[in-house]
């Protein structure tokens, strides 16, 4: 039969997500490999955040195959690709790819990147051969936390802003993300995990400003709960900024992000940082974060992007 790529409907979700976690919990070897990534959403939260971007392969009205994908502006992040095991070595992937990118030339993008595995030759290869080239190292990182009473008032949430607040906070937050590469903008993302109830945006303000009123310096876009990208018992930072060589504001927003967690609930802080940005990838190390998986960063074209090393942020393309 023939394969089809189309774009992906609401009704292929669980499809989907059954590719998506059967592919890589056998890559990875997995006894039982529907159990990978536990109880985290990914193909349902990608797909509620942006439906356009995400699209399935289908035989014989199976769906053997998905993609999806996440529009940060000027940057587009490419991935999960899967690949019903099955169906491995049929080129499946070779045509999940190209939507994506006819995606994002249509949005303008101009930096697109993708987190893959460095030990395998034939991910890697599937990528350069639409122009990805291998860039640094991405560690995912984690850290334990310890619960605590109370909640989380002594850290400032975008959900707890009047609407007013709420669109001048965002703005910042953007300005923060463009200082770090042009056009870089987390609007969608922020809004959809706010919106959802998926999790919330901390912010952290310039010191010395009125209390709630000063310029953002820096926000941490989290996770948590069901229906969210992250596992259970976890904060899942998707991905935090502060301004270029800010590195105490940097302190500040991991500890923050850490009495946000504790005030939750959640046992662990989950964040993944490119090795390109060398200083915060010291400073979590330094904060206690430890590697708990390391993958590799393909940009097209081939440029560092934001992975630079007086870039202060973190980020999860998986």
């Amino acid at each position: 039969m023939t394969i089809t790529v189309r774009a992906m409907r609401v009704d292929d979700l669980d499809a989907a997500d059954r590719v998506f976690r059967r592919a890589f919990g056998t890559f990875f070897g997995l006894k039982e490999p529907m159990t990978f990534r536990g109880d985290a959403e990914l193909v349902r939260t990608r797909f509620a955040t942006d439906p356009a971007a995400a699209f399935v392969a289908e035989e014989g009205g199976r769906i053997v195959g998905s993609v999806s994908a996440m529009d940060w502006g000027s940057v587009g992040a490419l991935g999960p690709v899967a690949v019903d095991p099955d169906y491995w070595g049929r080129g499946i992937a070779r045509e999940l790819v190209p939507p994506i990118l006819e995606l994002f030339a249509r949005r303008g993008v101009t930096l697109m990147g993708l987190f893959t595995h460095p030990h395998s030759p034939k991910h890697i290869r599937l990528y350069e051969r639409f122009g990805f080239e291998v860039g640094s190292l991405t560690a995912v990182m984690a850290k334990e936390v310890v619960a605590r009473e109370g909640g989380a008032e002594d850290v400032e949430l975008l959900s707890a802003l009047p609407p007013s607040a709420r669109r001048d906070a965002l703005l910042g937050c953007r300005t923060v993300a463009c200082s770090l590469y042009d056009g870089l903008d987390l609007g969608r993302e922020i809004a959809a995990a706010v919106e959802r109830k998926l999790g919330d945006c901390l912010l952290l303000r310039e010191r010395g400003g009125p209390p709630g009123g000063a310029p953002i310096a820096g926000f941490a876009l989290c996770h948590h709960g069901a229906g969210s990208e992250a596992i259970a018992g976890t904060l899942f930072v998707k991905f935090a900024a502060v301004r270029k060589a800010a590195e105490a504001d940097f302190a500040e927003l991991l500890g923050g992000s850490e009495r946000l967690a504790a005030a939750l609930g959640a046992g662990r802080v989950v964040a993944g940082v490119n090795t390109g940005r060398r200083q915060a990838y010291r400073l979590m190390r330094a904060a206690g974060f430890r590697t708990t998986m390391n993958g590799v960063t393909m940009h097209r074209p081939d440029q560092p992007g934001y992975d630079r090393p007086e870039i202060f942020a973190i980020d999860d393309l998986r």
